[in-house]
């Protein structure tokens, strides 16, 4: 999915925002929060990383104009100590609360080396880069999860179809770990916890259970961890009564920020990670289908900033998002048809 499309429009990145921040508000959003949303999601455009950009806008507009998530929501901080905070997102979808959990974890990490936010009662957060980057540039190595309200329980997993509950197939939520360098581009993880895409399901795949049983005993425990310290930490349990009325918003959100210059001076460790780039990418036989040896991260930078200066290219999948929002919400199309 998040290969460039073979066919597309070119968009600016000012008029996709600006697309997506009116829709957003016609769905009942006030400005900060649309803007906010808005932001996030064409940065995962210009990343190339078209499964959460604004092809969501439509389905996350529906959700909140039929009143499934909170589109007025009072979003708050619920607890505090040292080196964590908690929000709570009160059913609205994942991005604002998570900036707002972001920043607090940042400050914390500024003050004592290690800060955490928590976030729970919310829908969606989209990417989990979206919110380690935010560490990143603030000079922090950054970490974020995602969990959701009964993971484990067969039929509720997330990811794609998982045929006689198999566990190979089992969880998908979103991770990454953001780790900055200084020449090269940072080591960004931005992925989902199963070794193998929703779409891949069916007797070839599962012929792997067998084949690579490590691979995906990995996989299996990346996504419990994963889901336990996004859900279960956050204190998504604790109450029903936000599920109860905002069904979608069953999930919960965690950002740890590791203040690098409090324990180790900020330009050794970048240093160290623009060798680590630079010495896999000039010794290493490049992945087969590929051209050259990346650590993660690194196409992500070079197709943001080609897409910045050139327009983002919008496929089809795109494309029919966008115009479903529009038709509906009657906010005019981000290219000119």
């Amino acid at each position: 999915m998040n290969r460039p499309p073979e066919t597309f429009v070119q968009v600016q990145e000012e008029r996709l925002l600006a697309f997506a921040i009116a829709c957003f508000e016609k769905a009942g959003l006030d400005h900060h929060h649309a803007s906010t949303i808005s932001r996030l999601l064409v940065n995962s455009d210009l990343r190339g990383v078209r499964s959460h950009g604004t092809r969501t806008v439509n389905h996350y507009c529906k959700a909140l104009e039929e009143g499934k998530l909170n589109n007025k929501p009072n979003i708050r901080q619920v607890h505090e100590t040292p080196t964590a905070v908690v929000i709570d997102g009160d059913g609205t979808l994942g991005y604002l609360p998570m900036v707002m959990a972001t920043q607090g974890a940042i400050a914390k990490a500024k003050e004592v080396g290690i800060g955490m936010g928590l976030v729970r009662h919310i829908g969606h957060y989209g990417s989990a880069g979206h919110y380690a980057r935010m560490c990143m540039e603030e000079g922090c190595i950054g970490f974020s999860v995602q969990g959701h309200r009964d993971q484990g329980r067969y039929g509720n997993d997330g990811g794609g179809p998982n045929p006689d509950a198999q566990l190979g197939y089992f969880g998908n939520p979103p991770i990454c770990f953001a780790i900055p360098g200084e020449e090269e581009p940072p080591v960004v993880l931005d992925a989902a916890t199963c070794i193998l895409a929703d779409y891949q399901r069916g007797p070839e795949y599962e012929a792997l259970f067998s084949m690579i049983p490590a691979a995906f005993f990995k996989s299996i425990g990346y996504g419990a961890v994963a889901g336990l310290m996004g859900g279960g930490l956050t204190g998504f349990t604790l109450s029903d009564e936000i599920r109860t009325k905002y069904p979608p918003a069953r999930q919960g959100g965690m950002i740890l920020a590791i203040h690098i210059g409090s324990v180790v001076p900020e330009d050794v460790f970048r240093a160290e990670t623009d060798r680590m780039a630079r010495d896999i990418r000039e010794t290493y036989t490049p992945m087969p289908g590929t051209d050259r040896a990346l650590l993660p991260g690194a196409i992500e930078e070079e197709r943001f900033a080609y897409h910045r200066a050139n327009g983002i290219r919008y496929g089809e999948m795109e494309q029919t998002a966008t115009r479903a929002a529009s038709e509906r919400l009657g906010v005019p199309l981000p290219w000119d048809e």
